[in-house]
């Protein structure tokens, strides 16, 4: 097999070398600064790559030379912490090889080859194993790191292994059958890593927010989009999610963005303080960052290359929670490649197997049985990011023909800084049905009851602001200016979120369920006060009511809203008597 050819045609990220036998997907060196790329395209004698770096300055006639591998990442202990680029380069060891400008063809190992790592085995010679078979443990940072049998290795018993020190490349069991198993594994980015079942996604992913987990659930193992245009809070929720959520470990992607708000994300991650631990967050994260200045090869791989790490730790039994912002970058750089490459364009550009990249990255999440019996789960979460904010972009549509969950960031929301500025009459969620049974065990059999009558009052109110927009509130009957009120206590009491303050950043469900229902109590007295004839400036008046707002801002709020109510009722029971 000749595994060398030159180069024939350059076409920016895109390049064509001849002379060379190839197969799709190979990773090969191009050029005599041996630039990284990818096999695309396989035309006759002609191999097409796209170049994960700069190609300026190269020239037809430098060599290019086949490895024979796909694009693959390197998995073991050192992962958590660490900070790469699209293609799984350690960024702060090319810090300190290069400085803070990194050139062209400088590669590093994606795990450190010198560090040596505490291993305890939780099996001895002579036990059978299997594929995805925890073999033993390491204590990386938090999180118990468990050291697996690959899944391609065949069953067999265990002939040695043995506790200490070691580093990701030494063997530390080796099989009856002769395979010597050490605590790195490699996988190629665009292959899934098999299971043995997907499991229906009836747990919700507990957010602590109350727009999200109170009326847009999204399920352990599902899929979300935040599409939103600029400065409508995207990063800041992505980041709240982060934080919050009941998942394990986070991978966050920064696919394309600008540099600033990447440095911005680089920077404040680090600061984040893990509320389960204490510790810093990035101790359960990996952080791939791949700015829009970087070349638009390496942004299309990013993606690939963080659900692989997250598919990874899923296997160990962890819960994952991947953060992609945004996709609409990774579009664009197929789009780009795409038009390199002389193809059809599709709509807008962007080539016609956009829907099917982007069905192959999100099929990828799920709550699986993995190999070894553990369940564990990957829920993918990617922003979008409209070109002014239109929704109807294909990259938008298209994703939210995939995705369950939408979570429509409004500009105008932000302007009247409501936060999240995440739209209520836009966004949906298709886990309501599939997650019912874990709320009324979990939380109350009445909160599916209540999560509806608080989505009734805000449908109501959109309808009702139209005809105020004519004619002025007062000219409403009572009965809808009551509704109009309620309704904005739902908005400013339960939906409006202060990720700023200690108490109010993370509401728990209980806390969530006490609120809507003192809200709908609320409603109840003042619909019967309405119809007993009382006044509608008494009802709008009540002290308790203006009282309600605080319980947010209070940890310990039980007794305080027990003390809030019965003030209500005895108010309402004093407006009826009189």
């Amino acid at each position: 097999m000749r595994n060398q050819g030159i180069l024939k045609r350059i076409a920016g990220p895109v390049v064509t070398a001849v002379g060379m036998d190839a197969h799709m997907y190979d990773v090969v060196k191009v050029g005599k600064e041996e630039l990284m790329g990818e096999v695309i395209k396989i035309q006759e004698d002609m191999t097409i790559i796209q170049v994960y770096e700069d190609t300026s300055g190269i020239r037809p006639g430098e060599p290019v030379v086949n490895t024979g591998l796909p694009l693959s990442v390197e998995l073991g202990p050192g992962l958590l912490k660490s900070i790469y680029d699209g293609i799984q380069r350690p960024l702060a060891v090319l810090i300190t090889k290069q400085g803070n400008f990194i050139s062209r063809g400088v590669s590093a190992p994606g795990l450190d080859r010198t560090k040596k790592w505490e291993f305890k085995p939780v099996v001895k010679a002579g036990d059978r194993v299997g594929p995805g078979s925890i073999l033993g443990e390491v204590q990386e940072t938090n999180i118990v790191h468990r050291i697996m049998v690959p899944p391609k290795v065949k069953g067999s018993v265990v002939k040695s292994i043995k506790p200490g020190s070691f580093t990701v490349e030494e063997v530390v069991c080796v099989l009856e059958d002769g395979t010597q198993i050490t605590m790195m594994q490699k996988w190629p980015v665009r292959v899934s890593r098999p299971v043995k079942e997907k499991l229906n996604p009836d747990i919700p992913l507990l957010t602590g927010q109350r727009i999200l987990d109170g009326l847009f659930p999204i399920a352990k193992g599902g899929t979300a989009a935040i599409p939103g245009p600029f400065g409508s809070g995207k990063t800041v929720t992505q980041q709240q999610l982060a934080k919050w959520s009941d998942s394990e470990i986070v991978v966050y992607v920064g696919c394309g963005e600008r540099g600033n708000e990447m440095t911005e994300v680089l920077t404040e991650f680090p600061k984040l303080v893990d509320p389960k631990s204490g510790k810093p967050l990035m101790e359960r994260t990996v952080l791939i960052a791949n700015t829009s200045n970087m070349p638009v090869a390496a942004r299309e791989a990013s993606v690939y290359t963080a659900i692989t790490i997250a598919e990874y730790f899923r296997d160990m039994g962890y819960d994952v929670s991947l953060m992609a912002d945004s996709t609409s970058r990774w579009a664009e750089a197929m789009r780009e490649i795409s038009s390199r490459l002389e193809e059809m364009p599709g709509e807008e550009g962007y080539p016609a197997y956009l829907a099917a990249r982007l069905s192959e990255f999100y099929e990828r999440a799920g709550r699986v049985l993995n190999l070894n019996g553990k369940n564990g789960s990957v829920s993918v979460i990617g922003a979008v990011s409209p070109p002014g904010g239109d929704f109807s972009e294909p990259v938008t549509q298209n994703t939210l023909r995939i995705v369950k969950v939408f979570w429509a960031l409004d500009a105008k929301l932000s302007q009247r800084r409501h936060f999240p500025a995440i739209n209520w009459l836009n966004s949906y969620s298709l886990y309501l049905d599939a997650l019912q049974g874990w709320y009324d065990r979990e939380v109350s059999p009445e909160w599916n009851k209540v999560r509806a009558w608080a989505m009734e009052i805000l449908e109501k109110e959109a309808e009702l602001q139209e005809i105020v927009q004519l004619v002025g509130s007062d000219a409403l009957p009572e009965e809808q200016q009551i509704t109009i009120e309620v309704a904005r206590m739902v908005r400013e009491i339960f939906l409006q979120q202060n990720a700023y303050d200690p108490v109010d950043t993370y509401c728990d469900m209980t806390k969530q369920f006490a609120m809507l229902t003192a809200i709908r109590k609320y409603s109840e007295y003042a619909y019967a006060a309405q119809a007993a004839g009382v006044l509608l400036p008494q009802i709008i008046a009540v002290k308790s009511k203006g009282e309600l707002p605080q319980i947010k801002f209070i940890k310990d709020y039980k007794p305080a809203l027990e003390k809030i109510m019965a003030s209500m009722d005895a108010e309402f029971s004093a407006m009826r008597a009189g």
